[in-house]
């Protein structure tokens, strides 16, 4: 379930431009002057000529407004690396239920935000599961040493990760842990890649034999309050630059 998103910072996403259409470059008209010396004679050497001559200049006329419009056109597909885009953005997570998920963006960057149940977190300490998993430790530096613990996070309730798989880019979707009793008894819930079949546990860990290398990378964040998550600003006394995780 995904919930909207409430930023600190303004959003400085501008609509599309529409493209612009080349200017029209009409083709000079012919006439039947054109076709006739003055002296009333047929001169074909001199028509043809006028016509290869007409030909080039529209035709030189039309690729230079193509170009001339093709250049903002590209511009405009260019990304915008604005200042904004790097700043802390706040996420509201005051209406995310235990055992739901929300989806936040962070520098271009898709982030699962998930309220974990005591009965998830339980089983993240389960020692079969921890066999079960490539680094169960966290050892790779994929995550702040803030969020180097158990559940990966700065509190154990709340899981939070940019959703890219770290095996080739695609994001992973989510499926919820299923209690005792469900249709699927105890399942433990998870990330799975849909591009490969990598395969992580709610605490963003990866598996044993699946393509993924790495744990999904936990981003800076700190929570000013128990219902607002801050993206892109460590807790105070802490530093951890995410450009140096190991893989996204």
């Amino acid at each position: 379930m995904t919930q909207p998103t409430d930023s600190r910072t303004p959003r400085t996403d501008r609509p599309e431009p529409a493209a612009a259409q080349p200017p029209a470059c009409a083709a000079q008209p012919g006439t039947s002057a054109a076709d006739t010396t003055p002296d009333g004679g047929t001169g074909a050497g001199s028509s043809t000529g006028r016509r290869d001559f007409l030909g080039l200049v529209a035709t030189t006329g039309t690729v230079t407004g193509l170009a001339a419009c093709a250049v903002p056109f590209v511009e405009s597909l260019t990304p915008q690396d604005s200042l904004a885009a790097h700043l802390p953005v706040d996420i509201d997570i005051s209406r995310l239920a235990p055992g739901q998920q929300m989806t936040a963006a962070w520098q271009g960057k898709p982030v699962f935000i998930v309220r974990r149940t005591p009965e998830t977190l339980a089983a993240l300490q389960n020692p079969e599961l921890n066999q079960n998993l490539r680094d169960a430790e966290s050892t790779a530096r994929q995550q702040p040493p803030y969020a180097r613990n158990w559940h990966r996070s700065l509190v154990p309730e709340y899981g939070v990760y940019v959703g890219i798989c770290t095996h080739l880019g695609c994001v992973p979707s989510y499926t919820a842990a299923q209690t005792a009793g469900s249709a699927d008894s105890a399942a433990p819930g998870g990330y799975t890649c849909p591009c490969h079949g990598s395969h992580f546990d709610l605490a963003g860990r990866v598996y044993k034999d699946v393509p993924a290398p790495y744990n999904l990378p936990v981003p800076p964040y700190v929570m000013p309050t128990p219902t607002t998550l801050r993206l892109g600003e460590n807790p105070p006394g802490q530093t951890f630059d995410f450009s140096t995780i190991e893989q996204i």
